[in-house]
């Protein structure tokens, strides 16, 4: 025993203390049981280290193997809007109900509560929600569904390159291409889409939809409390849709409306005394999304067609690539039509024809299908367009159709060519509005002598002897104009039809197409008269204004060409046609027509072979108008008679040029334009001289040939005067106004039969 125990053991009584008992941690390995042995700490902290390391080196690898996908097609997929010409909605059509914006045409304000109400540290955060995830992805794995906050980049994520499918895989996703979306885009680019992709209730997806759904404007126009709305809106569209909620639907949303907007107030976005000053603005309440009904569908579809050529002419797209980037892309397009005149073109033709037919009365009158185009001829805008009675009953346009021949509305198109080519008649003298042929029903058309095989018979095969090409056009005589397409050159006529604006692609240069026997659409008419107008500078009507999307515009080209006619020429057939309405087949609809009010006409009417067509071609100084009536078997489509429509029985009983499409023309135009006279650059026609009076029975010189019974059933007719004399020129005085003769109650103008030897069917009679 050492020194230092004896002492202790003195100290107690002599004994020797007892040794000491092991405790059990210092007895060894042997002496820890099997649970503490398995969680040291050392291993519970390498455990956890490890599955740290473990879960950043799987997130790296998934980091690495995820990419940013291409955005779904449901999430691109947007309406197109179409406006009129002052902004006014005029439908919109898309599977999607949604406009993709630009973020610039969102006030900054209203970008804001959508910040406010989603993610306060949107600008500054990384894109993810870390807290927020892992307790969605928790919420995921216990059923719970979707639970827990996602910041705006992850919101837009889902949105646009995911789903809403709530998996744990799906929302692994949405984490990694939220972080790389973060870094690879601006925090406006992100805002953008996440507004753009959103879905607010009442079928509108995206804010400028919402907009329009719940406010009734453009997103641009949007206020910071109807942005507040918007933004609030988001949690819960079918519930607090104001229009449809229950009384605890209102209240939860006007609390998120608050609570966005105090947000706002603490992060310094909104100066509390204007925040203390702001109402809650009670949305409108809903409509249904403008459709295609009535005259919309035929609008869209033009605009569509015009916009699809633009970008086949500036990008080089084929025609179906064209459709493609054009249909249900998110276009807002602007077009030229003027409400107020459409809405007239739509009532005139009700008033004047359609509140006429009776189908079960008539089977014709089921047949009877009308058309129009009005054209501003110093801008070449198509302000007003009638296609059928309703897009969803008649898909076919009336408007843009070319099936169906212009028959008499030609004639102006062959004395264009004959002034403009300075074209001389079969005597050698140059022809001009006093030259006088012979208007004898069905005379021989003859070329140097030698008679070319065509002879049209004039309307009833009515003959009108000697007589000037003003009378001749007054009263639309086929005879006159048979001769002077001849004497002109057919090749001639159809390159000046062309230069107009005809598509002539296919068609022969023949007489027969004197008669206006091609097809030809409302749409091409107005844009021939339209340069007739214009003083002879080409008019190419356009139905766009302007077609723009959220990554750039299309510039529309000028509708309004170059010279393809001399002023002289385009004011002569001016001034000549004026005669037409004044002392012509139009006189009776139109020049006396109560609603005219001072304003100076021109015009042609036309009344194609077995009246299958009746047209009306006028204008004013400021406005273009075609109109044409069409029969088309409601049943199988194929051309048919117009003849008794509406109950129509004196006479022949035929829908004449200068019956309901000049009534229609009338009523609509008198109700649009101003009184005005033409500025007119010519010494010719009934504007700047008086109708010359006919002058009958001349005796021609023995050098002429004597007109001929035609091969077809015209009868035969006495010995006509010369077929190209040259007669005075008349001082210029001011316009006659009285007729030659009165014009019977329904003028009429179809020719009795067709002419031999043309590959054509003739059309255009005096009408």
């Amino acid at each position: 025993m050492g020194r230092a125990e004896e002492r202790r053991a003195r100290q107690h009584g002599g004994h020797r203390a007892a040794p000491r008992r092991r405790s059990s941690r210092a007895a060894g390995k042997s002496g820890k049981t099997g649970i503490r042995r398995l969680f040291t700490w050392k291993k519970i902290l390498g455990t956890f280290f490890g599955l740290c390391l473990l879960g950043i080196g799987s997130f790296f690898v998934l980091y690495m193997l995820v990419s940013v996908p291409a955005g779904n097609a449901a999430a691109q997929r947007q309406s197109n809007v179409y406006k009129y010409s002052d902004g006014t909605l005029l439908a919109r059509k898309g599977e999607v109900n949604r406009e993709i914006i630009d973020l610039s045409k969102v006030p900054k304000k209203v970008q804001l509560t959508f910040v406010a109400a989603e993610n306060k540290t949107f600008y500054q955060d990384s894109g993810v929600d870390l807290r927020g995830t892992a307790r969605g992805l928790f919420n995921t794995l216990s059923g719970k569904g979707a639970q827990g906050g996602s910041t705006i980049t992850q919101q837009y994520v889902k949105n646009y390159y995911l789903n809403q499918d709530q998996t744990v895989t799906r929302k692994l996703k949405e984490l990694v291409i939220a972080l790389k979306v973060d870094r690879q885009k601006s925090k406006d680019d992100i805002l953008a889409g996440y507004i753009n992709t959103s879905y607010y209730g009442r079928n509108a997806y995206g804010i400028q939809a919402a907009a329009q759904a719940y406010y009734h404007v453009d997103a641009q126009d949007l206020s910071v409390e109807q942005g507040a709305y918007l933004a609030a809106l988001l949690q819960a569209p079918s519930d607090y849709d104001w229009g449809v909620a229950s009384p605890t639907g209102k209240k939860l949303v006007k609390d998120r409306w608050n609570y966005v907007l105090n947000n706002m107030v603490k992060e310094g976005w909104l100066p509390k005394s204007e925040r203390d000053a702001m109402t809650f603005p009670v949305p409108k309440g809903p409509t249904g999304a403008p459709g295609l009904d009535g005259q919309k569908g035929y609008l869209v579809d033009l605009a569509n067609q015009q916009l699809e050529q633009q970008l086949i002419d500036q990008q080089g797209l084929t025609r179906s690539q064209a459709e493609s980037a054009v249909v249900d892309q998110g276009w807002t397009i602007t077009l030229n039509i003027d409400k107020k005149k459409q809405d007239t073109l739509e009532k005139a033709i009700k008033a004047q024809l359609t509140s006429k037919l009776d189908a079960k009365k008539r089977t014709v009158d089921g047949n009877v299908q009308a058309g129009a185009v009005s054209v501003d001829p110093k801008t070449g805008a198509i302000v007003a367009l009638y296609g059928g009675v309703d897009y969803y009953k008649h898909y076919i346009s009336n408007a843009t159709r070319r099936d169906y021949q212009p028959a008499s509305t030609f004639k102006p198109v062959i004395l264009a060519s004959a002034l403009e080519n300075d074209s001389q008649t079969q005597d050698g003298k140059q022809i001009s509005v006093n030259t006088r042929y012979d208007g004898t029903s069905g005379h021989q058309v003859t070329d140097n002598g030698t008679k070319v095989g065509f002879g049209p018979p004039n309307e009833d095969d009515q003959s009108y002897g000697n007589i000037t090409v003003q009378k001749a056009m007054n009263d639309s005589v086929n005879s006159v104009f048979a001769q002077m397409g001849v004497d002109v050159g057919m090749e001639k006529v159809m390159s000046t039809a062309k230069d107009l604006g005809m598509d002539t692609k296919g068609m022969q240069a023949v007489p027969a197409q004197t008669l206006g026997s091609m097809g030809a659409s409302p749409l091409e008419m107005a844009g021939i008269y339209a340069t007739f107008d214009n003083h002879g500078k080409k008019v190419t009507p356009s139905i766009m204004k302007s077609a723009e999307k959220k990554d750039g515009t299309v510039e529309m080209p000028n509708p309004i060409g170059d010279q393809v006619i001399s002023r002289t020429a385009a004011d002569t057939v001016t001034s000549v046609l004026t005669g037409v309405v004044d002392d012509g087949t139009a006189r009776q609809s139109v020049a006396n027509n109560p609603l005219r009010s001072g304003q100076q006409v021109a015009g042609k009417t036309g009344t194609s072979d077995n009246n299958k067509s009746a047209w009306f071609n006028g204008y004013t100084p400021d406005l273009v108008t075609s109109v044409g009536l069409f029969g088309e078997d409601a049943k199988t489509h194929n051309q048919t008679t117009l003849t008794g429509a509406t109950g129509l029985l004196p006479g022949t009983g035929r829908v004449n040029g200068g019956g309901y499409p000049a009534e229609i023309w009338a009523t609509y135009m008198f109700g649009v334009t101003q009184k005005a006279k033409f500025d007119l650059d010519t010494t010719q026609g009934a504007a700047v001289q008086p109708t010359l009076s006919p002058t009958h029975s001349a005796t021609p010189p023995p050098s002429e040939t004597p007109s001929q019974t035609p091969s077809s059933s015209a009868p035969a007719t006495p010995t006509a005067p010369p077929t190209g004399s040259q007669s005075p020129t008349t001082p210029s005085v001011p316009p006659s106004q009285t007729p030659t003769s009165p014009p019977p109650p329904f003028p009429s103008d179809t020719p009795s039969n067709s002419a031999s030897n043309h590959p054509f069917p003739p059309g255009g009679g005096q009408q």
